[in-house]
Parts: structure tokens; C-alpha cells; sequence
């Protein structure tokens, strides 16, 4: 279906392809894998045409159409998000707006005049529309944003008015109603609360065609791709299985491949001390020769390329009180709609809570009132004896200064620390070398999302308090995060739709729904498994 064949492909000094070759079939689900930075978007732009290789070939079967789906969604204003939707469907989507306006048109009173002109251009759109398919087309179009969790009302509202994020989802809402022979997603999963992300799961799963994409969600992708294509040292390599046996299999390769190496530089070094003991003996001259010879003919194995393993560890936290944080009768509203009212909720030490909730339904808002980043409107919020908090706020990122290298964002946090242990946190996540020198406004999304959490950890406080943490991190940095996290013996209360990041992490629940808020005393694990529900708002 489509051929990936000797590819080469260079970015001004960065080599991202040497001769790299792969095939994709029809119906499969591949997981494009590899660290930032080593050309999987650019692999989807050759895929689709938008970039060419400088070398070898890339080919589709004749006819088929593909649709790709970029973090760059471009320009969206003056339609509604159904209608910028369907309009990745073609000619319907301009039909569709006519008849929205000729609807318009007819009730318009100063119009009346023009009526009988009105109604039968309406009778000919609407003839037009049916003839398309147009009615059913708009329900699935509606059905696909339901699912990524819009309302009716953003659904009719100019998505010109929406943020980013949403965008995005309107942008991915768009290839998933095309139905394309072959579906390229990048990094879909980004930007979804996770009621959205379980829908995405099950209309992937669901799609018949060829699906390429990348994620930063290991449990997402290990639950959708029956095959993993890896981008490594310009090359790609093919695995079939999910993203779990990928790992496994990748790291009994590296050993494999390590003992080999070993294997033939234990007898390199034999031969060699042979040659060098014996070199001057006349007597053994054709053993030698013969021994030169054969090391010259020797294809030498190379070590494996091991990936830069990131390892950050905790400095012990001083100890807070038993009692952590504690909110008494706290009522919260923002105009008129109301979010708490009479909340009771106590952390105690030790404890590692997870918020979980629809979007609107108030978790980054509790989070706020923890930290007091915001106040009630009535009732108290305590923090206990000897707590030192850690808050890694949604736009955190945003409070970093532009005009600071890595290096001295980190410094003006810790004044008071010395150069090499403020290089060693630096690399600890991911910035080593000359990254240090690199200024806050050209890092990416998922370097800033590190830098702002180191500098929450270098100086551990007790209780952290994290608002989507792992949002631009990818899966290496993020199991980084999670192995440190594990051993950290503060108190944690945090959100995250990151499922494998709740479940490794969290030893108390609450779960804030428009039923009622409900609090479970053992981890995420635990809530899926008494509730039957991986998100509250499938429940419904």
C-alpha cells in the first residue's frame, strides 16, 4: 500500500535517513516510534508529498487517498466547527453553508420581498444536500465531535473563537470523518481529556484502513498498533507486536547485540596480542600473516546504540504534618455557574490523589484553591504544619522568562547552587552539552514542560501539586518522570490523562462528577476496577 524504499534525507547538518526502508499494508496499525528529533514528521510530510527524499523513493498504490493529521492546523474562523468539519468531505460543506443561510434568509423579516426567490433556491440546496448524502453526513460529523467532547453550543459556534487545543480537535476531527484508504495521525492523543482519548481508542480500533501514527501515550498506542516502525540512527526497523513487546523485544536485540560485540572483541583482543607476541619471529611469519590477513577480512560488529537514558533522583523532602491540606464547606463559583458547593476534602501525608473528572468539572480549579492561585467564595483552605509546596501549573511553561538561557533559568531558581549539580539536574531532563545555552523562547513545548519541572524538583518540596504534567513529554521523559515520581516520599495531588502515569502513581481517587464528588481509597487501578470505568464521564 505504501512503500517506503532507500530512503536518504538530511536537514542542513542533521542526517535523519540512511537508505531506511519499510513497506505498509493495507489494514494495519503502525506505531511510529523514536526520540524528538529524528524525523517522524518529516516522514509523514514525505508520505504525503509535502517533503521528497534526497534519495530512494517513497510509493502509494494508485487511487488511494490518505489523510494526515498535524500539531499545525493552520488558519480556522467564519464557519462553525461542524461545517469546517465536513468540510474535509468536499462539495457537501458548501452546500451545507447555503442552506444554513437560506434558513437564515427566510427568517428574516426585512427579507419578506424576496420570499418566493428565497423558498425555491432553498428547494434546489436542499435537493442537492439529500443528493449528497448531506444529512447523515452532518450526524457523523456531530457524532465525531461528541466523542472528542464538544458541546452542541461549540459544535453551531464560530471555531474561530476556540483555542488551540480545540482546534486541534476539530483538525482531527476532520480526517476522522473523511474515512481515508490510510490515516496519518501525529501525536493525536495531544490536547484530549481522557474521555475523548478512550473514545479516539475505540474509533481507531474500529478503522479498517491503513493507520500510521505517533503518541506520547503508551497506553493508547499499546492499545490500538499490532506493529511498531522505529526511526533509530537513520534507520527504521519493524516490529510486529504492540508497544509493549517493542520495548521487551528492542531491549533483548541491545543485549544480544552487546554480547556479540563482546564476544568478538575478547577474541580481536586474542588475535591481536598473538600477532603483536609473534610479529618478530621469523618462525611464525606465515602465522602471523595469515592471522593479519584474517582481521582485515573481519566484518567487526558494532556495540549497540544504546538510547540516552534519562535518571533523575529525589533528594529526600523535609517531612511535613500528618494533615497536608484541608478544605472545609468551600464554595466556588465563576458567574453563574457554580463549581463547589460545600466541598469537604482533606490530603494527609503520604497520600498521592488523583483528580478525575469531565472537562468543566472543576479539577484544575480544586488545584488552584490548594495552592492559592485562587480563593473561595465561602470556606477555608488549610495547609498544615511544615508544608512546602511544589506547583506545576498548565502554564507554568508560559511564566518561564524568553531571554534566559536553560542554564540560567535554573540558576536564578537556585541561586545559591553550584555549577555542576545545576548541569547535572539539566541533564538528568534532557538538556546536555550546549542544549544549557539554548534561550527559553526557542525551546519546543515538551523542553519547556521539562525545564519548568526541574525546576520544581531540584529542591524537593514535600507536597507537589501537578495540573497535567506529562502534556508535552514524550514517552521517554515521561518514564523518566514516572520512575522518579515512584520513589518520591512526598504528598502528591495531581490531574493527568495520561493513564499509565495515574495508574503507576496514584494511591487515592477523587472523582468529581455532576452527580456528586466521590473519593476511593485505593489507586487508579482500584477505581477502574470497582467502577468498570476508566473515566467518569463514561458513565454515562
Amino acid at each position: 500500500m505504501i512503500r517506503i524504499e532507500n530512503i536518504s534525507k538530511q536537514n542542513g547538518h542533521q542526517i535523519l535517513f540512511i537508505e531506511a526502508s519499510a513497506a505498509l499494508q493495507k489494514g494495519e496499525k503502525v506505531g511510529l516510534v523514536g526520540p524528538n528529533g529524528t524525523g517522524k514528521s518529516t516522514l509523514f510530510r514525505m508520505i504525503t508529498g509535502q517533503d521528497v527524499p534526497d534519495e530512494g523513493q517513497i510509493s502509494t498504490d494508485r487511487g488511494i487517498v490518505i489523510g494526515y493529521f498535524s500539531q499545525d492546523v493552520g488558519e480556522m474562523a467564519g464557519r462553525s466547527a461542524v461545517a469546517e468539519v465536513m468540510e474535509s468531505v468536499g462539495p457537501v460543506s458548501a452546500v451545507a453553508t447555503e442552506l444554513k443561510a437560506l434558513e437564515a434568509a427566510m427568517a428574516d423579516p426585512d427579507r419578506a420581498g424576496e420570499m418566493d426567490e428565497i423558498i425555491e433556491r432553498y428547494g434546489e440546496v436542499q435537493a442537492k444536500f439529500e443528493e449528497l448524502d448531506g444529512y447523515a453526513l452532518e450526524s457523523r460529523a456531530r457524532e465525531v465531535l461528541a466523542g472528542l467532547s464538544f458541546s452542541q453550543e461549540m459544535m453551531e459556534g464560530d471555531v474561530g473563537a476556540l483555542s488551540g487545543g480545540w482546534k486541534m480537535r476539530v483538525a482531527l476531527a476532520r480526517i476522522l470523518l473523511m474515512k481515508p484508504d490510510a490515516m496519518l495521525l501525529d501525536e493525536p492523543s495531544n490536547h484530549l481529556d481522557l474521555e475523548s482519548l478512550i473514545w479516539l481508542e475505540n474509533f481507531l480500533k474500529a478503522y479498517d484502513g491503513m493507520l500510521m501514527m505517533t503518541s506520547h501515550d503508551r497506553e493508547f498506542m499499546n492499545r490500538i498498533v499490532t506493529k511498531i516502525v522505529e526511526i533509530d540512527g537513520g534507520e527504521l526497523t519493524t516490529y510486529s507486536g504492540d508497544y509493549e513487546f517493542y520495548e521487551q523485544q528492542r531491549a533483548q536485540n541491545e543485549r544480544q547485540q552487546q554480547a556479540r560485540f563482546e564476544r568478538q572483541q575478547s577474541m580481536l583482543a586474542k588475535e591481536l596480542k598473538f600477532i603483536e607476541r609473534f610479529k618478530a619471529r621469523a618462525s611464525h611469519a606465515a602465522q602471523v600473516q595469515s592471522r593479519v590477513k584474517k582481521l582485515e577480512k573481519i566484518d567487526r560488529v558494532e556495540p549497540p546504540r544504546r538510547r540516552q537514558t534519562i535518571l533523575f533522583e529525589f533528594p529526600p523532602a523535609p517531612r511535613s504534618g500528618e494533615d497536608v491540606v484541608s478544605l472545609k464547606n468551600v464554595h466556588k463559583r465563576y458567574g453563574s455557574r457554580s463549581i463547589y458547593e460545600g466541598l469537604d476534602f482533606q490530603v494527609r501525608r503520604r497520600e498521592r490523589w488523583c483528580v478525575m473528572g469531565v472537562n468543566g468539572a472543576g479539577k484544575s480549579t480544586l488545584l488552584k484553591l490548594v495552592t492559592g492561585s485562587t480563593e473561595p467564595d465561602d470556606g477555608r483552605v488549610t495547609l498544615g504544619g511544615s508544608v512546602k509546596m511544589g506547583y506545576f501549573a498548565q502554564h507554568a511553561m508560559e511564566l518561564l522568562n524568553g531571554e534566559h538561557t536553560v542554564f540560567e533559568s535554573l540558576e536564578s531558581t537556585f541561586p545559591q547552587a553550584g555549577q555542576g549539580s545545576l548541569r547535572a539536574l539539566a541533564g538528568c531532563f534532557g538538556f546536555s552539552g550546549d542544549d544549557v545555552e539554548k534561550r527559553c523562547r526557542v525551546l519546543s513545548g515538551g523542553e519547556k514542560a521539562r525545564l519548568a519541572m526541574a525546576r520544581i524538583l531540584f529542591d524537593p518540596p514535600n507536597f507537589l501539586v501537578l495540573d497535567e504534567p506529562t502534556n508535552h513529554l514524550d514517552l521517554f521523559t515521561k518514564e523518566m518522570l514516572i520512575k522518579a515520581l515512584a520513589d518520591y516520599d512526598g504528598t502528591m495531588l495531581f490531574v493527568s490523562h495520561d493513564r499509565h502515569f495515574l495508574a503507576a502513581l496514584s494511591n487515592r481517587v477523587l472523582e468529581l462528577t455532576s452527580a456528586g464528588i466521590h473519593q476511593y481509597g485505593g489507586g487508579y487501578t482500584e477505581y477502574v476496577a470497582s467502577t468498570g470505568q476508566e473515566a467518569p464521564g463514561l458513565h454515562s
